[in-house]
Order: C-alpha cells, then sequence, then structure tokens
C-alpha cells in the first residue's frame, strides 16, 4: 500500500491504510509513505506492519496532544493519552519516518509523547522522535501508578508483558525523561540530543536547581536483567555544560547501560540522579562502559554506577542483549 498526502496514493492518511489490514493477519504488510506532514493520532493496533517513509526528514507522523489537555468531561489527558502514535502491536518496523509531539515544553503543558510503542520485537532505524518532556515511551507500564490510581491511556488494565525494541541510527530530541519506560531496549548508533530548557531569559522557573534534564526514567521490572543499552552513541545537547543526568530510576529496579558512546559537556559529572530515592541506589543498575568525550569522565559519577570490565561488556552487546528465547536479530549487519 502507498500513502501519500497529496492523493497520489492508494491512501491519503496513515490510518486508513493500517485499517484495510485483517485483525487475525499473519503476514507482513508494508506500508510505503510518501513525503509529506500527516497530522495524524496514529493508532497501530496490528501485528507485522512495516512503516516505510521516503525521507526521514520529510516523512512526518504528527499531533499535538498533551498531558494537561482535558477530555470534554473535564479530566486531564495525564501522560499516556498524549502520544501522537501508539504502537501497540508485535512484529512492528518503522524505516526513515519523523515521529513528532508539538504541544510544547513540558512546564506549559506537562507530558507530550511523540510515540508511545508497546510491543516486543519492534524496531526502528533511521527514525526520528522529536518531543520535550517525555518523548519515547517504551511499553509496559509499570505496575501501578505512584501518584494517581489510574494510568489511562490505551494500555490501562492490560496484561503487563516484557518486550524487546530495537532503535538503530535514530535521533531522539527531548528534555525531562525523554526516553522512559519498562522495555528492555537497544539504541545503537542514535544521537540522543538534549533540548535547553532554561536560559537566563527565564531563571526564575528552577531557582534551586538549573538542571536541563535526563535522558532516561527506566521502570524496568526487577526480574529483567536489561533495561536500556545505549551502544555507540552520540549524546549531544544545547543545553549548558552538567546540567543534564544519564538517567534517574522511575522505578527501583531501574536498569540503563551505556557503552562505548560520546557524551558531550552537557553530562553532569555525577552522570546519575537517585529522583530523590536514595534507598533505589541499592536496586538500581546504572552502569558505562568505555565512553568518550567531555561528559565521560568517571572520576566524579556517584559511586552507586558501575564501569563494566571487558567480560562484563561482552553482555551488553545489541544481539546478545535482544535474542530472549526466539533469538530475535534486527541488527543491520
Amino acid at each position: 500500500m502507498i500513502v501519500a498526502a497529496d492523493g497520489s496514493g492508494d491512501y491519503r492518511t496513515i490510518q486508513e491504510a493500517l485499517d484495510q489490514i485483517a485483525d487475525d493477519t499473519n503476514v507482513r504488510t508494508v506500508i510505503y509513505i510518501r513525503n509529506g506532514v500527516y497530522k495524524e493520532k496514529l493508532h497501530v493496533v496490528k501485528p507485522l506492519v512495516s512503516l516505510v517513509g521516503e525521507n526521514a526528514e520529510l516523512t512526518i507522523i504528527t499531533y499535538d496532544d498533551y498531558a494537561r489537555k482535558t477530555f470534554p468531561n473535564g479530566e486531564a489527558y495525564e501522560t499516556f493519552h498524549s502520544y501522537s502514535v501508539f504502537i501497540g502491536a508485535d512484529d512492528f518496523s518503522a524505516e526513515r519516518i519523523t515521529f513528532r509531539n508539538t504541544a510544547g515544553r513540558g512546564e506549559a503543558v506537562g507530558q507530550a509523547l511523540a510515540a508511545y510503542v508497546d510491543g516486543d520485537r519492534v524496531s526502528f532505524k533511521h527514525c526520528r522522535f522529536l518531543g520535550h518532556q517525555d518523548t519515547l515511551f517504551t511499553g509496559p507500564l509499570p505496575p501501578a501508578p505512584m501518584q494517581r490510581t489510574t494510568f489511562g491511556g490505551p494500555r490501562e488494565g492490560m496484561p503487563r508483558r516484557n518486550v524487546r525494541q530495537y532503535y538503530e541510527h535514530c535521533y531522539i530530541e527531548g528534555d525531562v525523561d525523554f526516553i522512559f519506560g519498562s522495555a528492555t531496549a537497544v539504541f545503537n548508533q542514535c544521537e540522543i540530543f538534549s533540548k535547553r530548557r532554561l536560559g537566563e531569559e527565564d531563571p526564575g522557573e528552577f531557582p534551586s536547581e538549573r538542571i536541563h534534564g535526563w535522558l532516561t526514567a527506566p521502570s524496568t521490572p526487577e526480574e529483567i536483567r536489561f533495561g536500556y543499552v545505549f551502544h555507540q552513541c552520540r549524546l549531544t545537547s544545547d543545553a549548558p555544560p552538567q546540567s543534564v543526568y544519564l538517567g534517574r530510576p522511575w522505578r527501583y529496579y531501574a536498569k540503563s547501560a551505556f557503552l562505548l558512546c560520546w557524551m558531550g559537556e552537557h553530562i553532569a559529572a555525577a552522570g546519575w540522579d537517585n529522583w530523590n530515592k536514595p534507598e533505589s541506589e541499592r536496586t538500581t543498575v546504572f552502569c558505562e562502559y568505555r565512553n568518550t568525550g567531555p561528559g565521560a569522565a568517571v572520576e566524579g559519577r556517584v559511586p552507586w554506577s558501575a564501569q563494566l570490565s571487558d567480560d562484563e561488556a561482552e553482555a551488553y552487546s545489541p544481539i546478545s542483549v535482544l535474542a530472549g528465547i526466539d533469538g530475535w536479530n534486527p541488527v543491520t549487519a
């Protein structure tokens, strides 16, 4: 199927094409998407779908919902209704597509997801994820909310599964916790861009701390060995030096690893933050291996993070992390 916003394809919208797929399909469906801006709140709930864009910078799926937006009954969207794209099926793949949320900064609108990804064996190659706070959610949801009675969103009340996701040569940008969730996810040769949150023109917003963000907020289940693994990525930013942390634990057994990455000067010397949960320092697994760049110095790292040995680092190869019991290998040779 071919989707083209100008009417030159089989369908004008991506959702129209998705709706043609049988619910019980067992064959892969490839949807080619021509360059254009597709303002759709997209739902992918059928398995074995591949979305293939013409050009990552010119094939754009976008929406502008946000956590503080309200439904007609006055209830807030909260985080998990704010997505631009929801991917809730297994064996999904995407190439050369931008997933974007244009709602704005979290200080004004709250969380605003570009993509809510909750499927197993899901891969993205040469894609872009653009937003501010909570740009990319890698499901599943944690067992229960911390501050409310329900999470809301399309996966409320669903059984939790352990899922694997793969991101290769992708560009992901945001500021606060902009890669978060419970999945085992490998980011291979990606660029992770931390956006400047505060400037000299607005010093009053956060007078006590001038933190511009956290790259990750994992909620890895206790029994799962790997959470986020960043392999040969570049961490870039327009934020000031020493103003961004590699991650903080959304849940106590959070796991995040950076191996062979280049880190800009925006990365704080401490590297990691405990999110005001000192007890999590005994349960998280935050580690690094042979990173380079001005933000990679190990001397100032918090004592409860780790530097991997050569032998330990071998277990973190993308193929090993994602293999599971079915031998899944989405890594490009």
